[in-house]
C-alpha cells in the first residue's frame, strides 16, 4: 500500500497543477440563484442556544463586516442560471430516480418541484484567483488528497494544516469535494471546520451539504446539519426541508416515518414554508402503508396533511380522501361526522365512491351495528368492478352479531364458503368470536375444528375465545381440554394461561393453581401480569397462606403492579400481623441481573436519551419486526425491566400485544450507564468494558444485537470507537474467544467464525432465552433470518479490519 504523507508539497517546490487548475475552474457553476428569503434571523442576532463549538469570538456575529466567505460571495449578481444548475439537475435526477420507486410517485414532477425549492446561493472564486501560489499549491494538493482517504485519515491531513489553513480555504475544499461528487468527504471537512477556533457558521455551505447528503439517503448527516441551522438560530431552507423529509421517507429504518413527520410540521409552523404537491401526498401515503391498528395513530398527522393540501388550494386526489375515510374507520371511536363531511366532499369535487372508502364505510357499520346502511354499502359492492372483497363478509358478520343476529352471521359465513369455495383467516376468527358471544359452545367447537383441517394460522385467537366462554359458563373440563390442544398447535400465550389459572382457582384447586402461576413465571415467553398474581394472591388469601401471599405482594410491589382493592384490605390484616406496613417501596432499585443484562443489550445497540441537563436519562428499547429472536426477547425484556417502563409503554391486564417500541421512565439511576456507554449523546464503549463482559452480558448482546448466518457463525453488532472495539475484541480473545472485526457504515460487526462461533455458543448458552435455544438449534438454512438486511456483503475473508489501519474505522477520529 503506497503511503500518502499529509504534508503537502513546500511552495518552494515545482508543483504542475494545470490539468487540476482547469477542472477547478468549473466551480464557478456551483451556484444556486433559487428564490428564498436570505436570512429570517438577523446575522448579528446571537443564537437562540450556543453552538457546542463556539470558542470563536463573539465580534464574527456581531459585525456585518466579518461576513462569511461564502456569503460575501453569495451576494454578487449571477448572469447564467442554467449555466450553474447543470450540474446539481444531474444529481438530483438521479436521487428523484431511487426517490420514484421507493414512494410510487412522479419521478419527473418530484424533479421538477426540487428545481424551484428556496435555497441560498452558494458561489466560490476560481483557484487561479488566490494571491498567493503557494496556497493555492495546497489547496490544490488539498483537493486531490483528501477525498482518496477515509475518515481519520483525512482529519489527520486536515490537522497538519492547521497552521495556514483558513475558512475561506476549508470552504473551498468542501465545496470541491461536492462539485466532484464526494460528498461524505466535502462532510468531513465541514465537521472539521466546525472545531476550530476561527470557524464562523456558514448559512449557504450547510445547506448545499444538508441537501447533498440528503440526496444520498444519508438522513442521519443530513439531520445533524439541519440541526446545526437550527442551533445557529436560523431557519433552514425550503430545499434542505424537503430534501430531509424525502431521505427520511426513503429509508427502512424505524422511526423514520415519525421524524419525517416533525420535519414536515415543523416546515410549516417553524419555516413558514408551503411544502409541493408532491411531498404532501408522498407522506400521506407513507402514512397509510403500514395495516389499520399500526396506522390508526397517524390520524391527526394525516389530517394536518389534508388540511395544508386544502389551505394551500392544490389538488386533493381520490386517494387522499380514501385514505383518510379509512384511517376514521379504524379508531376505537368512530367520528361519523367527519367521514360523512369527507364523503359528500368527493361528491362535490365529482369524485366516485371506490371499492376502499365502500369497505371502509362497512367497517364503520359493522363497529356501530348499523345493519340498514351495511346493506346499502353490501349492495354497492355488489355493483362493483372485481367482485365483492372478502372482508366485507367480515364486517358484515360483525355487524349483525352486534345486534343479537348470530345466525344471519353464520348464514354470511356460509355464504362466503360458498362463493369462494373456502374462508380467510379473518372470517374463522370473527365467527367463532360471534358464535362464543353466542354461547353456542357446540356449533364453536365445530367450525374451530375445520379451521384446524384448513392448515391456516394463527389459531390462538380463536382458542382464546373458546376458553374464555368456556371460564364463563363453568365449563371447566373442555377449558382444560381446549387449552392442551391449544399448547399443541400455538406457542404459548400469557392471556389464555390466565384464563387456564383462573380456571383452577374457580374450582378450588390451589396446589395445580400454584404449579399453573410457577410455570408461567419461569417460562420467558409467558411471563406474569397483574392479572395472574391477583389471581393467585385472591387464592392465597382466601386458603390462609399467607407467607406465600407476602411473597406475591412483594413481587407485585417489585414490579409495580396493582393490587385490587379488596385484596388490599385483607392484606392489611396479614401483614399487620407481622408488623409491616402496607407500603410500597418508593424507591427503584436495578437488580444485579438487570444490570449485567443492561451492559449487553447497550453494546447490541440499545439507546439512552438524557435530558439537557443529563440528570435523568431513559432507555428505549426498540426491536426488529421480522426477527423471531427479538419476538421472544421484546416479551422478556418487558416482563424484565416492568416496573421501570413509562405508564405510555404499560398495556392493560387483557393485553398481550407487546409493542415492538417502549421506552423507560426518566430517571437517575440510569445516570451510570449514560455516562459510560452514551457520553454526549452518542454511543461509547467505555474504558471499563474488560470488567463486564460477563457470559450473561454476552449472551443478551448476541440476542438483541446479534446475528446467527446460515453457515452457523455468530455476528454481533457494536457502535463506538476503533479503541473501544479494540479493548472488546481483547477481552474476549482473553475468554480464549478468536474473532474477526468489519466495520459496515458507521456500525462494526465481531464475526465468531467457524470452531470459534462453536465456543462462543457453549458460553453464552445457560443464559440464552430458551425458545432462542430452539431457533439457535434447527438446521442451518432456517437458523436466523434476523438481520439479512444489515449484514449483506459483510465478508470476513479478507482478514480483520483490526489487524488493518484504524483510522479506517471513525470518521472523525473520535466515536463512530
Amino acid at each position: 500500500m503506497l503511503a500518502i504523507s499529509s504534508h503537502p508539497p513546500s511552495p518552494t517546490q515545482t508543483l504542475t497543477i494545470s490539468p487540476m487548475r482547469a477542472s477547478l475552474s468549473l466551480l464557478r457553476s456551483l451556484s444556486f440563484a433559487l428564490h428564498h428569503h436570505r436570512h429570517l434571523l438577523p446575522h448579528s442576532i446571537p443564537t437562540t442556544k450556543p453552538h457546542r463549538f463556539s470558542s470563536f469570538p463573539l465580534a464574527f456575529y456581531s459585525s456585518a463586516s466579518h461576513s462569511t466567505f461564502v456569503e460575501h460571495s453569495a451576494s454578487r449578481d449571477s448572469s447564467s442560471e442554467e449555466e450553474r444548475w447543470e450540474y446539481f439537475n444531474s444529481s438530483e435526477k438521479a436521487s428523484c430516480g431511487s426517490e420514484g420507486e421507493s414512494l410510487g410517485f412522479d419521478v419527473g414532477a418530484a424533479g421538477s418541484e426540487m428545481r424551484h425549492l428556496g435555497a441560498p446561493s452558494l458561489e466560490v472564486k476560481e483557484l487561479e484567483e488566490l494571491p498567493e501560489q503557494w496556497r493555492r499549491s495546497k489547496l490544490a494538493w488539498l483537493c486531490k488528497e483528501l477525498p482518496a482517504h477515509k475518515a481519520g485519515t483525512l482529519v489527520r491531513i486536515l490537522n497538519a494544516q492547521r497552521k495556514w489553513l483558513r475558512q475561506e480555504d476549508a470552504t473551498y475544499v468542501a465545496v470541491h469535494c461536492m462539485r466532484i461528487r464526494e460528498n461524505e468527504a466535502g462532510f468531513m471537512v465541514y465537521r472539521w471546520m466546525m472545531r476550530q477556533h476561527w470557524y464562523r457558521f456558514d448559512f449557504a455551505l450547510a445547506t448545499k451539504l444538508a441537501d447533498f447528503m440528503g440526496k444520498e439517503r444519508k438522513f442521519a448527516k443530513c439531520r445533524e446539519i439541519f440541526d446545526d441551522i437550527i442551533n445557529q438560530g436560523r431557519v433552514p431552507s425550503e430545499s434542505t426541508f424537503h430534501i430531509l423529509i424525502v431521505a427520511y421517507l426513503s429509508a427502512p429504518v424505524q422511526g423514520c416515518l415519525d421524524e419525517a413527520c416533525g420535519i414536515y410540521n415543523r416546515m410549516i409552523q417553524l419555516g413558514g414554508y408551503q411544502p409541493r404537491l408532491n411531498l404532501h401526498n408522498s407522506l400521506f401515503r407513507i402514512l397509510i402503508s403500514k395495516p389499520g391498528g399500526s396506522s390508526k395513530h397517524y390520524l391527526k398527522q394525516a389530517e394536518f396533511i389534508f388540511h395544508n393540501l386544502v389551505t394551500s388550494g392544490l389538488e386533493v386526489q381520490k386517494d387522499i380522501y380514501a385514505g383518510l375515510i379509512w384511517l376514521h374507520s379504524y379508531q376505537d371511536t368512530v367520528d361519523l361526522e367527519r367521514i360523512m363531511s369527507l364523503r359528500e366532499e368527493m361528491r362535490q369535487a365529482g369524485i366516485k365512491e371506490g371499492k376502499e372508502v365502500l369497505l371502509s364505510v362497512l367497517r364503520v357499520c359493522s363497529k356501530q351495528g348499523d345493519v340498514e346502511e351495511a346493506e346499502r354499502i353490501w349492495l354497492k359492492l355488489l355493483d362493483s368492478d372485481g367482485g365483492i372483497p372478502t372482508q366485507a363478509f367480515v364486517y358484515k358478520m360483525e355487524a349483525y352479531a352486534n345486534i343479537g343476529e348470530f345466525t344471519k352471521s353464520l348464514d354470511i359465513f356460509r355464504e362466503m364458503q360458498r362463493l369462494f369455495g373456502s374462508v380467510t383467516v379473518p372470517a374463522y376468527h370473527k365467527i367463532i368470536e360471534v358464535l362464543c358471544k353466542a354461547e353456542n359452545m357446540e356449533l364453536a367447537e365445530s367450525v374451530l375444528d375445520e379451521f384446524v383441517k384448513s392448515g391456516m394460522k394463527p389459531l390462538m385467537p380463536s382458542y382464546i375465545d373458546l376458553t374464555n366462554s368456556y371460564l364463563k359458563l363453568g365449563m371447566h373440563d373442555r377449558l382444560h381440554l381446549a387449552f392442551s390442544e391449544c399448547l399443541e398447535r400455538c406457542r404459548p400465550n400469557r392471556t389464555i394461561y390466565n384464563i387456564y389459572l383462573e380456571s383452577f382457582m374457580k374450582v378450588g384447586n390451589l396446589d395445580k393453581a400454584e404449579e399453573v402461576f410457577n410455570q408461567m413465571l419461569n417460562t420467558e415467553t409467558v411471563g406474569v401480569n397483574t392479572r395472574s398474581c391477583n389471581t393467585i394472591l385472591s387464592g392465597y388469601l382466601s386458603s390462609g397462606e399467607y407467607v406465600k401471599a407476602e411473597k406475591i405482594y412483594d413481587l407485585m410491589c417489585r414490579k409495580k403492579y396493582d393490587i385490587e382493592p379488596p385484596l388490599m384490605e385483607k392484606l392489611d390484616y396479614v401483614l399487620s400481623l407481622t408488623r409491616k406496613q402496607v407500603k410500597k417501596p418508593v424507591s427503584l432499585k436495578l437488580s444485579k441481573e438487570q444490570r449485567e443484562n443492561l451492559v449487553g443489550l447497550l453494546l447490541g445497540g440499545l439507546c439512552i436519551e438524557s435530558d439537557e441537563g443529563r440528570m435523568n436519562h431513559m432507555l428505549r428499547f426498540e426491536f426488529i419486526e421480522n426477527s423471531g429472536m427479538h419476538y421472544v426477547l421484546r416479551k422478556h425484556l418487558y416482563d424484565l425491566y416492568h416496573e421501570w417502563l413509562h405508564p405510555s409503554s404499560k398495556l392493560s391486564d387483557d393485553g398481550d400485544n407487546i409493542p415492538y417500541r417502549y421506552s423507560t421512565i426518566s430517571h437517575s439511576y440510569f445516570g451510570f450507564y449514560a455516562d459510560q456507554f452514551w457520553p454526549r449523546g452518542r454511543p461509547m464503549i467505555p474504558k471499563l468494558i474488560h470488567r463486564w463482559l460477563s457470559p450473561r452480558a454476552l449472551a443478551y448482546w448476541f440476542m438483541y444485537g446479534g446475528h446467527r448466518t446460515s453457515s452457523g457463525d455468530i455476528l454481533l453488532k457494536l457502535k463506538g470507537n476503533v479503541e473501544g472495539v479494540e479493548k472488546v475484541v481483547k477481552t474476549l480473545k482473553a475468554k480464549s474467544l478468536d474473532c474477526r472485526v468489519k466495520k459496515k457504515g458507521r456500525v462494526f460487526w465481531i464475526g465468531f467464525l467457524g470452531s470459534n462461533s462453536t465456543w462462543f455458543w457453549k458460553l453464552i448458552e445457560p443464559y440464552v432465552l430458551d425458545d432462542i435455544k430452539e431457533e439457535f438449534l434447527k438446521e442451518e438454512g432456517e437458523a436466523s433470518v434476523d438481520r439479512t438486511e444489515e449484514t449483506r456483503n459483510i465478508s470476513f475473508d479478507s482478514g480483520s479490519d483490526s489487524d488493518g489501519n484504524a483510522s479506517d474505522y471513525s470518521d472523525d477520529g473520535s466515536n463512530v
